[in-house]
């Protein structure tokens, strides 16, 4: 059974669906994600085209089923993440937060707290918040979606909440320094990431203003959630990839600007 919702919603993605059709998957903050049938996009002057394009995000009307498709028949009030839609590097990371939002829970599971986080995190990064921080914060915080409750806060020996923590598989969190000797498969983590991290499982958005990392910090900060996810979560996503790779990138653009002014051209008379 089916019946016309009006729902809120963040364009997840879309595809091509035959020759003149398109799925778009919406995150609605009442229903959940939501795959809907779009006929006729491709069609020159449809309205529904502008409001469904990626990083867009509004109000979406259409009859939502339970099972198999929906259909979306109009949009209102809708926006757009502009600056995260014209910068190839934030468009990699808000695709890699949208694509982790799409694995994390089933479809048409209600989740108005994930919607909220989701839209917001995306508002901060398109007003200019630093894209690798945001990214490590939901990352953290998106882990019990996932099933995986640590304790990240008070050793998980002792209770120790001061000093310097590493990451512990064994103990499901993590130990302080007076504890490392428990578990020498410990992830030996710089405690600089640790306490970072820590922070990030409980920080609020309105805290992320004030947060400045060095290069190698954020480096390690990396390299500890990778670990993470690879471990307990098991997911391998085309976007991380992209993110993995731009590092390369940044460095060539760097160096490629570097020559121009180096050696400036010369007018020819």
């Amino acid at each position: 059974m089916s019946e016309v919702n009006e729902v809120n919603g963040l364009i997840l993605f879309s595809k091509k669906h035959r020759d003149k059709d398109k799925l778009v998957k919406i995150f609605t903050e009442q229903q959940g994600k939501v795959m809907f049938f779009m006929r006729n996009a491709m069609k020159k002057n449809n309205p529904l085209t502008a409001a469904t394009q990626p990083f867009s995000y509004g109000t979406y009307i259409g009859k939502i089923n339970q099972d198999g498709l929906s259909f979306l028949n109009a949009a209102k009030n809708v926006e757009s993440f502009r600056n995260i839609q014209q910068d190839i590097f934030l468009t990699a990371y808000a695709t890699y937060i949208l694509n982790l939002v799409d694995v994390a829970i089933d479809d048409q599971t209600y989740d108005p707290a994930l919607y909220g986080f989701t839209r917001d995190i995306l508002k901060l990064m398109d007003e200019g918040k630093d894209p690798e921080i945001l990214t490590n914060i939901f990352e953290i915080q998106l882990l019990n979606r996932f099933g995986l409750e640590f304790e990240w806060i008070h050793c998980r020996i002792c209770g120790e909440v001061h000093g310097k923590f590493d990451f512990s598989s064994a103990y499901l969190g993590v130990i302080c320094e007076k504890d490392f000797y428990r578990d020498e498969r410990r992830y030996h983590a710089s405690p600089k990431a640790m306490h970072f991290i820590r922070m990030f499982s409980s920080i609020s958005l309105e805290q992320i203003h004030s947060i400045s990392l060095s290069a190698e910090v954020k480096q390690e900060i990396r390299r500890t959630i990778d670990m993470i996810y690879e471990e307990y979560v098991g997911i391998f996503l085309k976007s991380k990839k992209f993110i993995d790779d731009m590092s390369n990138w940044q460095n060539i653009l760097l160096d490629k600007q570097t020559e121009k002014s180096d050696n400036p051209s010369k007018d020819i008379d």
